[in-house]
């Protein structure tokens, strides 16, 4: 009820400045103790990519892109945490308004663009955090790096973040930086892989720990292009995937107020596509390596969904906006 309640207020605000309103209040509410105090210790617990996952569900990447947030986040509940999308430089993201709400069907449609302070800064938040929980960090390329560089960027990222992350993603998959997805097929992904896959064994080496590295995917992949890119993943030992990005589909939202902005369409409308590259990808990996669900979870069932189709853990975003920290509840008691 009061997080209806602080929705509506929430939602009566321009989508960003409330996005940022939000994250300060869940800061707010941490350090005056709310949140440990009225909200419930969720164990279910999972054993994967040699960490220990309090539960399995997971904040995605994009709502705390810089770590500023990862104390207060990490007190709602979640099994883990994934901060960025983060790039070596800082940069702004594309221009404002950039951010839209399609409630009537619990989606949302953004263009951010990677706006985020650069890696160096998320590495000081890291530092400073307290949380003890499972913690990812999502990896980009600025925007004006060319995508026959992108590897460079990656490899600055990777080697800044490597010793702070309990895992790495490698994003390839956001429709809002132009070229990115195309890193995502043939030999841009071979060289970006067999790049990565390097620089992991010699920083384990350096630091004397292995630390995960997963590659996000987009949604819009056919079926022969899953297939394509599990044979790469296979054949460089990536350690897991993330399926799926946010889609550039605006099937069943294209008649509602902002349903045809640019950018990448997240939330309910875009579970069914997500599941089903989810379902592909498990049945072409077969088993070797975990994959992570994420896409239009907004009930404990569609959890249970994801994990049905092969979904080691999971992940919301757009559903945590709309449903509040009680969709963490619904999917951990579904999981079981």
């Amino acid at each position: 009820m009061f997080y209806k309640v602080a929705r509506q207020i929430l939602f009566s605000l321009p989508t960003e400045t409330s996005h940022n309103l939000a994250l300060k209040s869940i800061d707010m509410g941490y350090r005056l103790g709310l949140t440990r105090c009225f909200l419930p210790k969720l164990e279910a617990p999972v054993e994967l990519l040699g960490l220990h996952f309090k539960n399995p569900v997971g904040l995605a990447a994009g709502l705390d892109k810089n770590g500023d947030h990862i104390d207060a986040l990490g007190s709602l509940g979640f099994g883990f945490i994934e901060i960025g999308t983060v790039t070596p430089r800082p940069q702004p993201g594309n221009p404002k308004p950039r951010l839209f709400r399609l409630p009537a069907k619990l989606a949302i449609i953004n263009r951010m663009g990677f706006n985020n302070k650069g890696v160096d800064h998320l590495v000081e938040q890291v530092k400073r955090a307290r949380y003890d929980g499972v913690l990812g960090i999502n990896i980009g390329k600025n925007f004006d790096t060319p995508v026959e560089k992108a590897l460079d960027d990656y490899l600055i990222c990777l080697d800044k973040v490597y010793k702070h992350a309990d895992y790495v993603v490698i994003n390839i998959s956001s429709p809002n930086t132009q070229g990115l997805r195309s890193l995502q097929y043939g030999e841009s992904l071979d060289g970006l892989l067999q790049g990565m896959k390097e620089a992991q064994l010699r920083l384990a080496e350096q630091h004397g720990k292995y630390v995960p590295v997963l590659v996000k995917i987009a949604p819009d992949l056919e079926p022969e292009e899953v297939l394509q890119i599990a044979g790469q993943f296979k054949k460089h030992q990536v350690d897991g995937v993330i399926a799926t990005n946010t889609t550039l589909s605006r099937e069943g939202v294209e008649h509602l107020p902002h349903g045809k902005e640019q950018g990448g369409l997240s939330g309910a409308p875009v579970f069914e596509k997500s599941t089903e590259v989810l379902k592909q990808l498990c049945a072409a990996l077969d088993g070797d390596m975990p994959v992570i669900g994420v896409g239009g979870i907004v009930s404990g069932q569609q959890a249970a969904d994801k994990k049905r189709v092969g979904a080691s853990l999971v992940q919301i975003y757009s559903g945590f906006i709309y449903e509040g920290p009680n969709l963490i509840a619904q999917c951990v008691r579904a999981w079981k």
